[in-house]
């Protein structure tokens, strides 16, 4: 990639695991979406295009991209299905890092944004594989989550709680996986 795409990747790294806490990853914080908005928002729209082998040259832009990929869609597109319109693109990016070995000596948070993707994919085989990354983190608090994201793909092939967003039908046995919580 061309020096001033790897800008951006140095910044959103940065920024996700250095500015921001734990605590802001994970919950609806306006402020964090703004940022987020005003720092990202316009190398998501440039770089969305380009094909997965392009950030695939190098770790640290590979971490970005899943990052850039992932999670900034779902801060800068809550409650609509844009959150996930990068999500193929961010897998495979996360599936070429991996399978390049890029997530070796990373910390547990980097270890966990990078396979990220996975467990937010709604494919069983994804899943699986999402199960056996964070089985390997060995932190039974994430790997809760991925068991509880793991648990809806294998049961209904998707994720019940994206339904109203992607113009699906839930069934009520969906129905009643949501009303449980099952809706991140």
């Amino acid at each position: 990639m061309a020096m001033a795409n790897r800008v951006w990747a140095a910044q959103i790294l940065h920024f996700w695991f250095h500015e921001l806490r734990p605590r802001d990853w994970f919950a609806r914080n306006d402020a964090v979406d703004a940022q987020l908005r005003r720092r990202f928002a316009r190398p998501l729209r440039a770089l969305a295009g380009r094909p997965a082998r392009e950030f695939l040259r190098d770790p640290l832009v590979a971490r970005a991209a899943v990052l850039l990929f992932d999670q900034c869609p779902r801060n800068l597109h809550r409650g609509s299905a844009q959150a996930f319109a990068h999500d193929r693109l961010a897998r495979a990016i996360a599936k070429g890092a991996i399978a390049r070995g890029w997530d070796k000596g990373l910390s547990l948070s980097e270890r966990q944004f990078l396979a990220m993707p996975l467990m937010h994919s709604e494919s069983a085989g994804d899943q699986l594989q999402s199960l056996a990354l964070y089985t390997a983190l060995g932190n039974a608090f994430i790997l809760g989550f991925a068991r509880d994201h793991a648990t809806m793909v294998l049961r209904f092939g998707r994720f019940p709680h994206r339904n109203a967003l992607l113009g699906r039908r839930s069934t009520p046995a969906e129905q009643r996986a949501i009303a449980a919580g099952h809706a991140w």
